[in-house]
């Protein structure tokens, strides 16, 4: 029953990339993984499944479909980091009351992301889900995007 549910929630994004993937080639690769790593979930794996199999087809080379999704997902994540570096600013003063969010909060988060930020970052990018959004408090926090790119894009 579980299963079913879960197909019926996956199979309209998988067949929306797929068939991105197929009209567009490396393009919709890249562009797919970017809304992916900008905090717009659009299955990086179903994305990159359907890219290898269009590199069986002869289509593509290998180093073409990881070279358009390692573009895509680090240019992606350096939109959601920008949007947290320059939104910090308007989510403590316009939305802090409704996430309950004060500067005493933000300067602990600043304290634990300058400790952690490295490992939760690296370890972030390999977790389903979790990768898709850590570079947005990657940005809040202040991390430098030269260290974030790096750490982003090991993974």
């Amino acid at each position: 029953m579980h299963s079913l549910i879960l197909a019926s929630l996956t199979e309209p994004i998988v067949d929306f990339a797929t068939n991105v993937v197929g009209d567009l080639g490396l393009a919709g690769i890249f562009f797919l993984m970017l809304l992916d790593s900008a905090c717009i979930p659009t299955s990086s794996e179903a994305i990159m499944l359907f890219a290898g199999f269009e590199v069986s087809d002869g289509r593509f080379t290998m180093f073409e479909i990881v070279a358009a999704g390692v573009l895509g997902n680090i240019v992606g994540s350096w939109v959601a980091w920008g949007i947290g570096w320059y939104g910090r600013v308007e989510l403590l003063e316009k939305h802090g009351k409704w996430f309950h969010i004060t500067p005493k909060h933000l300067a602990w988060a600043d304290r634990w992301f300058e400790r952690y930020g490295n490992a939760a970052v690296f370890f972030s990018r390999m977790l389903p889900v979790i990768r898709t959004f850590i570079s947005l408090p990657a940005g809040v926090a202040r991390m430098p995007l030269l260290r974030f790119s790096v750490l982003a894009v090991l993974v």
